[in-house]
């Protein structure tokens, strides 16, 4: 069993190398909140935002712990937030405007000039293109979404239609798939169910549930529960797991409809259920009746029985939740394997129940879930939950079409390095006529834009994360900044009001009339915000601009930019107040008060189980299994391709693998990791044979876009054919900090062109944007078909350096 690193690891002392960043200044009023010296937040390294305490030395996070008291984590973390002053003293921060020159050169600018400019440019590009062309890509990180908020009144006034973000890679289909089923996101209750299955997910590293660690092994050590991994690679996941359905990589649609298949044809359908609860069933009944499913399991490589034996365990057990990730939703078929995950625990009766799949509330909504979906301007493609897919972004700017994107503004998000095939899509940003990047530090993608706006840390200015998908309670944390902002920086809110101001102008009266009303009281506020809309329809549109300016003044120490939260507590008290009341909030008012006064969080909703049939907007409670083009995917699939690899490149690489010390790459510094610093390349140990590769030694991988060197390191986890590469590495940083990291024989690797050094392989260089999914477009990060060599090199040579945009 691995290594527990949860909450009863002890605080550990931070150790951020020397930057840039002055050391010597104090964190300022944000940093006298606590008696004790310890100060509440969260960590911003994966969806849970586990709560945390810190204590601070100057502006270092000198020592981290979890926070006891969090309404929802209960001082759990993991080893990875305890080494966030990595990211918060670990890189070279921006302090100042930048503007790319004709000769390609930065210039530092003023941000009176910056905005001006930029507001000018976007106006031109408006008026002569349309606001269409005008494409909004916004991360944020997995905590830094407060300032999203205020890009809707930007994008608005712009007539800007088309936006994407990092979930475009991975979470489209599957929120595509849950908009026809259950009306909304579905979340599986972990603490309870009886039956617990993980498809292409090793929550062990990337955690997705609560207090993942302790969660699977109390399912681990109760002989009356059961864990189910679907999975081409023994993960620690599935190391406690009952059942490892071992699939061969790629082949996870014909396990799942093998299962799915013995339920309808063994009869393990819950018949009470079903007929008080699914419609429209008669297409996709027919064809699980006609799955082979032998012939399924030889091409998955499990065994029929096994498979028969799995469909009686979950048909049969009182409390089912799954739980599908990266691993599939990043490869062949995943739109087709969300379906067929979710037939799993509807045709057996698990959902709006206790241990089983529920829809849950939200403050506000990561994207939208449509069944009727828009398309993008140029290839066309389909925009599930209303983002345009990230591997056809490069497709929209690259050709001569009217309605091509002409400008991109890009905030907290750096997808020169993110998105598949680097090199294309680098190469689309050198084609636009405006690329905006508004970050913390000069990423891959800063490098290419026209203008880089220096944000504030995600420590240094009042934020929060909208991944509340908790049921039957769901919780809400603000977090209040615990260093002042670095000066030179701004938060995301003050940067779109500004620009917002510079293209739409100052609505002078507006802001008198709101601000008088502001410092009356709330009633008097809402009364005049209320009036306001009521004569101006387009009120809303700048709604979160309006409430920035005139309520986020009057809001205690300093909290401007959580003033959007008012609106969205007022929606959430229109649209369902008896959850709020019974969590405790007698008006919307009292809700916002309580979000930005307490540090550990706060519960926003509290419900029964019946409350999963509103929130997905099926108040028959009915579900219409329905999805048309799906069905005759999954009709079709014995004519299907299961296998994607060839002479040339013979074995399939995972791109992005999650291990103990990987974490997304807002952590600009290599010296947090304790292990794996190299970003090893694993192989199986017949591979590595016959590869004639060492432990240690350096392999070189090929695919059709790229090749790069790597590390080895022999893991019999991994089948036959089936290697892996972690995610996180490859950044280009600046050279003076090494940090004693390197290649293998201990030096930095060093791009004198690029004055960076890169330390593992970026992964995006060998991706292929080609390879993507029929209806989301995600792309093929974990299934890279690849050819692996020993190298006769031993330095990993950074990449080819990127296009001009002088």
């Amino acid at each position: 069993m691995p290594q527990d690193a949860t909450a009863q690891e002890p605080a550990i002392t931070a150790t951020g190398s020397a930057t840039a960043v002055d050391r010597t200044a104090h964190g300022g009023g944000a940093s006298t909140d606590s008696e004790d010296g310890w100060h509440k937040t969260a960590c911003i390294l994966c969806e849970n935002n586990c709560g945390i305490q810190v204590q601070l030395d100057r502006r270092r996070l000198a020592k981290i712990r979890g926070d006891k008291e969090h309404v929802h984590t209960h001082g759990y973390t993991c080893n990875k937030a305890l080494r966030l002053d990595h990211y918060q003293n670990g890189g070279v921060r921006l302090t100042t405007p930048l503007r790319r020159e004709a000769d390609g050169s930065y210039r530092e600018i003023g941000w009176d000039t910056a905005l001006a400019e930029i507001g000018a440019k976007l106006k031109a590009i408006r008026d002569q293109h349309g606001g269409p062309s005008i494409f909004f890509y916004g991360g944020g990180g997995q905590g830094n979404h407060l300032g999203g908020a205020y890009r809707g009144p930007l994008q608005h006034i712009l007539g800007s239609r088309y936006r994407s973000n990092p979930l475009a890679q991975e979470k489209c289909g599957e929120a595509w798939v849950d908009a026809h089923l259950a009306g909304g996101h579905t979340v599986g209750d972990f603490e309870h169910a009886e039956v617990s299955v993980f498809i292409g997910k090793n929550p062990w590293q990337s955690h997705g549930v609560a207090r993942a660690r302790t969660v699977l092994k109390q399912i681990s050590k109760d002989p009356t529960r059961t864990m189910i991994v679907i999975d081409p690679i023994r993960s620690e996941t599935a190391d406690l797991a009952d059942i490892h359905l071992q699939v061969r990589p790629g082949t996870d649609a014909w396990c799942l409809a093998a299962i799915v298949g013995a339920i309808v044809q063994d009869d393990l359908i819950d018949h009470e259920f079903a007929s008080a609860h699914l419609t429209d069933d008669r297409q996709i009944l027919a064809t699980l009746r006609a799955v082979d499913i032998a012939a399924y399991a030889r091409t998955c490589g499990i065994e029929e029985g096994v498979l028969r034996a799995v469909a009686v365990r979950i048909a049969t057990a009182t409390s089912v939740s799954t739980y599908e990730d990266l691993g599939v939703q990043q490869g062949p078929n995943s739109t087709v394997v969300s379906y067929l995950n979710k037939l799993t625990w509807l045709l057996t009766g698990n959902f709006a129940k206790q241990g089983a799949m529920n829809v849950h509330s939200s403050l506000a909504a990561i994207g939208s879930y449509e069944t009727e979906l828009r398309r993008t301007p140029v290839s066309g493609a389909l925009m599930p939950a209303g983002l345009v897919p990230c591997n056809v972004i490069a497709e929209e700017i690259l050709t001569d079409h009217p309605h091509r994107f002409r400008a991109m503004m890009i905030d907290s998000a750096n997808p020169a390095h993110s998105l598949a095939d680097s090199k294309r899509f680098r190469a689309s940003l050198a084609e636009l006529e405006l690329v905006v990047v508004v970050d913390v530090a000069l990423t891959e993608t800063g490098r290419l834009a026209d203008y880089v706006l220096p944000a504030a840390s995600q420590f240094e200015k009042w934020e929060t994360t909208f991944f509340n998908f908790e049921f039957p309670v769901n919780s809400f944390q603000l977090r209040k900044p615990l260093l002042d902002p670095l000066p030179g920086t701004m938060p995301e809110a003050e940067i779109y009001s500004r620009l917002y101001e510079e293209i739409a102008g100052v609505p002078r009266r507006r802001l008198a009339v709101l601000r008088t009303a502001a410092r009356l009281g709330r009633r008097p506020y809402f009364a005049a915000f209320a009036a306001m809309a009521a004569l101006d329809k387009t009120v809303m549109s700048k709604a979160a601009y309006l409430l920035y300016r005139t309520l986020g003044p009057t809001l205690p120490e300093g909290a401007a930019q959580a003033a959007a939260l008012w609106g969205l507590s007022l929606k959430l008290f229109r649209t369902h107040p008896d959850a709020a009341k019974r969590a405790g909030h007698h008006t919307f008012n009292d809700l916002f008060d309580a979000i930005i006064t307490n540090r550990s969080g706060v519960d926003f909703t509290r419900d029964g189980y019946d409350a999963s049939w509103r929130y997905g907007n099926r108040n028959n409670q009915k579900i219409s299994l329905d999805i048309p083009p799906v069905i005759e995917a999954l009709a079709q699939l014995p004519q299907t391709p299961a296998t994607h690899t060839s002479t040339e490149y013979p074995v399939i690489v995972v791109a992005g693998q999650r291990r103990s010390f990987t974490a997304n790459t807002i952590i600009r510094d290599n010296s947090w990791r304790k292990n794996g610093s190299t970003g090893a390349l694993r192989v199986n140990p017949e591979d590595a044979h016959a590869w004639g590769l060492d432990e240690g030694g350096r392999a070189r991988i090929y695919t059709r876009r790229g090749t790069a060197e790597a590390t080895v390191e022999i893991d019999d986890r991994l089948q036959r054919g089936h290697a892996a590469l972690p995610n996180g590495f490859g950044l280009d940083l600046p050279a003076t900090q090494s940090d004693g990291v390197g290649s293998a024989d201990g030096r930095p690797l060093i791009d004198s062109d690029l004055g960076t050094q890169r330390i593992g392989v970026a992964l995006n260089e060998l991706t292929d944007s080609a390879l993507r999914d029929a209806f989301a477009g995600n792309p093929w990060h974990k299934h890279v078909p690849a050819r692996i060599e020993k190298s006769a090199t031993s330095l990993n040579k950074p990449g080819p350096a990127e296009p001009s945009r002088s």
